[in-house]
């Protein structure tokens, strides 16, 4: 398990996930992701992107459809025996007609000379059965 201090690090990247997004600060994407890093959103049928600047592309399309906010919630940090970090959270986003959606994030996260960094995120769209 990652130390407190490395753990509350985590939770900040995860609400500065949010942050970024809402703000449209597309040039920031790099205080997220590492420059390998997968970013699957399949489910949102925007498949799977890899690297930070693909990324930034994606979000930054004129075509992209983001919601108005974003919320990180239900953190849980953990360490593989192999020292990989994994995060499980959930997330709410609202959207602009007020309707909210729900998301189970999945995450790998390491740490790096500027702070921790996805690796690698995978939201899968929370429906009903």
């Amino acid at each position: 398990m990652p130390d407190p201090a490395d753990t509350l690090a985590i939770h900040a990247l995860l609400g500065l996930y949010g942050h970024i997004i809402d703000a449209r600060e597309w040039h920031r994407v790099g205080e997220l992701f590492t420059a390998d890093c997968v970013y699957d959103m399949t489910q949102f049928n925007l498949g799977v992107v890899h690297g930070a600047e693909a990324i930034r592309a994606l979000w930054a399309a004129p075509d992209a459809a983001h919601p108005l906010a974003h919320h990180a919630t239900n953190i849980i940090v953990s360490e593989d025996a192999d020292g990989t970090v994994r995060v499980l959270s959930k997330g709410l986003g609202v959207g602009r007609n007020g309707r909210v959606g729900s998301v189970t994030y999945r995450d790998i996260v390491v740490r790096t000379g500027a702070g921790w960094r996805f690796a690698a995120r995978t939201g899968e769209l929370r429906q009903p059965p």
